[in-house]
């Protein structure tokens, strides 16, 4: 059994970032082994702030860090703003980060998907997420990029997607997470 947090990147309700992570919550739930999935509101963190930080930050901060901590993967959907993840995106992993060395991202089992309205379906936002998750510790799951384009064509149906071969996608990166999962389990045997 493994613990996943889903983050959708994007700070709107009923948003296609948030259809991935339901989709993948979808999946999850589907496969043996009772796997458990959790999501992380980026909306709920304050800005990043030294200050507040020197103060063991805001409860909200403390709650996400402890539910990364506690979790097996990260299960990551980002919009593409300008080319890279929106600020709420980015803002939540400046928080995971720290204390720099020792967050809970370090070594964090990490996946890493884009839903956009245009074609390239936010592709160009993973290049930074990947780098601003490397240089946090984590470990990204190898995988072809699942970027979802054409966002808020494919059918939404109870928050999800149920396209098939958008299903089929996203059921492939799932199932890489897991078995990175049990891979990293194995090691540390």
């Amino acid at each position: 059994m493994a613990k996943i947090v889903l983050v959708s990147g994007s700070t709107r309700r009923d948003s296609v970032n948030g259809a991935v992570v339901e989709t993948v919550r979808h999946i999850l739930a589907g496969l043996p082994g009772g796997h458990e999935a959790v999501t992380l509101s980026v909306v709920e963190l304050p800005f990043y702030e030294a200050e507040l930080e020197r103060v063991d930050g805001s409860a909200a901060v403390r709650e996400a860090k402890a539910l990364v901590a506690g979790a097996d993967a990260l299960f990551i959907s980002t919009p593409s703003y300008n080319g890279e993840m929106p600020g709420a995106l980015k803002n939540a992993l400046d928080w995971l980060s720290r204390p720099g060395g020792a967050s809970p991202l370090v070594g964090k089992v990490t996946a890493v998907a884009s839903a956009s309205p245009g074609a390239r379906g936010g592709l160009d936002a993973q290049a930074g997420l990947v780098g601003v998750l490397g240089r946090c510790g984590a470990r990204v799951v190898e995988h072809e990029p699942v970027a979802v384009g054409g966002a808020g064509g494919p059918a939404v149906e109870g928050g999800r997607f149920t396209d098939p071969d958008l299903v089929a996608l996203l059921e492939g990166l799932t199932l890489a997470v897991l078995a990175a999962v049990a891979d990293r389990a194995g090691a540390l045997v």
